[in-house]
Protein backbone atom coordinates (compact mmCIF):
# COMPACT_ATOMS: atom_id res chain seq x y z
CA UNK A 1 0.00 0.00 0.00
CA UNK A 2 1.26 3.41 -0.87
CA UNK A 3 1.90 5.99 1.80
CA UNK A 4 2.08 3.47 4.64
CA UNK A 5 5.29 3.05 6.55
CA UNK A 6 6.55 -0.47 7.06
CA UNK A 7 6.46 -1.48 10.70
CA UNK A 8 9.81 -2.70 12.02
CA UNK A 9 10.64 -4.59 15.17
CA UNK A 10 13.74 -4.06 17.28
CA UNK A 11 15.18 -7.09 19.03
CA UNK A 12 17.95 -7.20 21.57
CA UNK A 13 20.29 -10.19 21.36
CA UNK A 14 23.27 -10.94 23.54
CA UNK A 15 26.32 -12.43 21.77
CA UNK A 16 25.19 -16.02 22.38
CA UNK A 17 21.68 -15.41 21.06
CA UNK A 18 23.00 -13.58 18.01
CA UNK A 19 25.32 -16.49 17.26
CA UNK A 20 22.45 -18.98 17.52
CA UNK A 21 20.29 -16.93 15.14
CA UNK A 22 23.11 -16.60 12.61
CA UNK A 23 23.87 -20.33 12.86
CA UNK A 24 20.21 -21.19 12.28
CA UNK A 25 19.96 -18.87 9.30
CA UNK A 26 23.17 -20.29 7.87
CA UNK A 27 21.69 -23.82 8.06
CA UNK A 28 18.55 -22.62 6.25
CA UNK A 29 20.73 -20.93 3.62
CA UNK A 30 22.78 -24.11 3.08
CA UNK A 31 19.61 -26.20 2.69
CA UNK A 32 18.22 -23.79 0.12
CA UNK A 33 21.46 -23.80 -1.83
CA UNK A 34 21.54 -27.63 -1.84
CA UNK A 35 18.04 -27.62 -3.35
CA UNK A 36 19.04 -24.93 -5.90
CA UNK A 37 16.52 -22.56 -4.34
CA UNK A 38 16.94 -18.82 -3.90
CA UNK A 39 18.88 -18.08 -0.71
CA UNK A 40 19.60 -14.40 -1.27
CA UNK A 41 17.00 -13.19 1.19
CA UNK A 42 18.51 -15.38 3.93
CA UNK A 43 21.99 -14.04 3.18
CA UNK A 44 20.64 -10.49 3.26
CA UNK A 45 18.98 -11.09 6.62
CA UNK A 46 22.18 -12.58 8.06
CA UNK A 47 24.16 -9.54 6.93
CA UNK A 48 21.56 -7.19 8.37
CA UNK A 49 21.84 -8.89 11.77
CA UNK A 50 25.64 -8.98 11.66
CA UNK A 51 25.91 -5.31 10.66
CA UNK A 52 23.28 -4.04 13.11
CA UNK A 53 24.73 -1.50 15.54
CA UNK A 54 25.01 -2.57 19.12
CA UNK A 55 24.23 -0.45 22.12
CA UNK A 56 24.81 -0.85 25.77
CA UNK A 57 21.92 -2.15 27.80
CA UNK A 58 20.28 0.50 29.92
CA UNK A 59 19.73 -0.46 33.52
CA UNK A 60 17.60 1.51 35.90
CA UNK A 61 19.21 2.39 39.16
CA UNK A 62 16.77 0.92 41.67
CA UNK A 63 18.26 2.96 44.52
CA UNK A 64 16.76 6.19 43.18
Amino acid sequence: MFGMKEEKKVLGFDACEEGAVIEGLNKIRAEKLEKDECAGFVSDLMLEIIRAPSRKERRRDEAR
